[in-house]
């Protein structure tokens, strides 16, 4: 992983929302999250859970799909993995 992606990484995730978020959609699998069922389970306003989605997906970390009404949110572990190594193996 370059220095550039590796910032925007640490950057996404270094808001106690987005880590939450980015954790209980690890926790989801490859079946993710719907934005409301996020939304309900953190208590927050769907339009403030939005912003930082989109700051997430931005970073890479999160992947979204639309399924009928709803935008399902995942995670993408394997940019995590890679910010992983390149802080402990350079």
């Amino acid at each position: 992983m370059e220095t550039k992606p590796a910032v925007s990484t640490l950057a996404a995730l270094a808001h106690d929302v987005r880590l939450t978020v980015y954790r209980m959609l690890v926790e989801a699998g490859d079946d993710g999250m719907a934005a409301g069922e996020i939304s309900d389970r953190i208590g927050m306003h769907k339009a403030t859970l939005s912003n930082h989605l989109k700051i997430l997906l931005a970073a890479g970390v999160v992947d979204q799909e639309r399924r009928s009404r709803s935008l399902i949110y995942r995670a993408r572990p394997e940019r995590v993995v890679a910010l992983s190594r390149l802080l402990v193996e350079g």
